[in-house]
């Protein structure tokens, strides 16, 4: 591997910033994809290639036109933070656990926040937006905010635009959503950035119980994360 290209790729894996090196097998070329840039030369269909296995954290052998390319993924790890322990949380974590997130949840109530209702979690107890500057969202991080309360949801919101998560969503209706974003404009966010949140939260598929409702906010985070066309949850 070429020294330059080493070095950049080790500083890549320890800011967890997701990076694609690209060997061509004909021995001649390598390069770093990012979602943003490339180091390296590359033609616009292997770096095209290279990002869409970089997001679906599929490394392997791409054959583009005559030519051959091993597209080796470094990836931080996935993550799920979710912003209440309620009900649909209980369902939720170990559905994203199977899921391969790494699954965190932050309640600062600690009648919620128990061993006994999350066994095998990590909990966090502190405030939300103190808990996510603390868990600094990443490209890799999905967010989901479902306690229904202002106090709670909008100081994780305030970080979670902020961040590169990939997938942020709320629990709540229409009306709820409309009432969060005046709120969010209040505290300066453009509509641009507001429009980053899912809402209401999970794909249209009837959704009604606790279960449901968690099953339907995995497969949006899912379809968001492999770029997919979606249908938001109706109100």
């Amino acid at each position: 591997m070429q020294g330059k290209i080493f070095s950049h790729l080790q500083t890549a894996r320890r800011s967890k910033t997701p990076v694609a090196l690209v060997d061509g097998l004909d021995g001649r070329t390598q390069a770093l994809v990012f979602h943003d840039r490339v180091e390296g030369e590359l033609p616009d269909a292997v770096v095209a290639e290279a990002r869409g296995r970089l997001r679906d954290n599929k490394s392997g052998v791409a054959e583009i036109g005559d030519a051959k390319w091993f597209v080796d993924c470094h990836n931080p790890p996935l993550r799920l933070i979710i912003i209440g322990a309620v009900h649909i949380s209980q369902t939720l974590v170990p559905m994203a656990a199977i899921a391969g997130y790494e699954v965190i949840v932050v309640d600062p109530r600690a009648s919620f926040a128990t061993a006994d209702r999350f066994p095998n979690v990590r909990l966090i107890d502190d405030w939300p937006d103190e808990a996510m500057e603390m868990l600094a969202p990443d490209s890799r991080t999905a967010i989901v905010t479902l306690t229904h309360d202002p106090k709670l949801d909008d100081p994780a919101l305030e970080v979670a635009l902020k961040s590169d998560a990939f997938y942020i969503t709320c629990l709540g209706s229409r009306r709820t959503h409309a009432k969060r974003v005046e709120r969010l404009k209040e505290m300066g966010f453009d509509e641009a950035t507001i429009g980053r949140i899912h809402a209401p939260a999970g794909l249209d598929i009837g959704a009604i119980s606790p279960a449901e409702i968690a099953i339907s906010v995995l497969a949006e985070l899912t379809a968001v994360l492999h770029a997919k066309p979606i249908v938001a949850a109706a109100a």
